[in-house]
């Protein structure tokens, strides 16, 4: 995914006609759909080839099974949230509290606008711990919060203090973004303002 594609874009579109030399970009975008529709367990590689519109030997092209290609689903994912979450910093001051928020509100948005994918993420992310290339690309997306709290701090991202306190920040996110998705804090009648709580997070953490 190209940088001038967006977290914000990352929106399944309908279901185009197959075009030579894209089977590879439109069987993902067929294997994103599907995994909003039904979850990633609940779909085959041929299901996926007849949403894209290809036969059901194609997606054999590019890719060896059906785990190799929710890999790929999820690498795409995690690059277009990594773009995204420096696009949303960028209209406020460099470690101004206001990015901290922009960060958490981006995380949570992803949650709520692709909740299939963000199950999917951190499902294989546990499945494929001793993968290498998903560690890296975690530790990437991940590093863009150390950054953004080191300068909030004044320290460096080298400092274990950085560390701590970026997963502080992300503990209470991912938090709420599970228990938004899953639908527990409608069930329990808790609707606070978003962006009170992200305010609120940041200044006890890092304030």
């Amino acid at each position: 995914m190209s940088e001038e594609q967006s977290g914000a874009e990352f929106e399944v579109s309908a279901k185009a006609g197959y075009h030579h030399g894209d089977l590879r970009s439109q069987l993902l975008n067929a294997v994103r759909q599907l995994v909003e529709e039904k979850g990633s367990e609940n779909f085959s590689i041929a299901e996926a080839a007849r949403k894209a519109g290809v036969s059901s030997a194609a997606p054999y092209r590019h890719f060896n099974d059906k785990p190799e290609i929710l890999k790929a689903v999820v690498m795409q994912a995690m690059e277009a949230k990594a773009i995204e979450m420096r696009r949303v910093m960028e209209p406020f001051p460099e470690g101004s509290l206001d990015r901290i928020n922009a960060l958490g509100k981006c995380y949570i948005d992803f949650a709520r606008n692709h909740p299939g994918m963000f199950r999917l993420v951190f499902g294989i992310t546990e499945s494929h711990e001793n993968d290498n290339e998903l560690r890296e690309l975690g530790a990437k997306v991940f590093g863009i919060v150390v950054e953004a709290v080191a300068k909030n701090l004044g320290i460096s991202t080298d400092d274990p203090e950085a560390l701590k306190r970026a997963y502080l920040l992300w503990t209470m996110v991912h938090g709420h973004s599970w228990l938004l998705i899953d639908g527990k804090a409608k069930q329990q009648g808790i609707d606070f303002p978003e962006d009170l709580l992200l305010a609120e997070i940041s200044e006890r953490i890092l304030g």
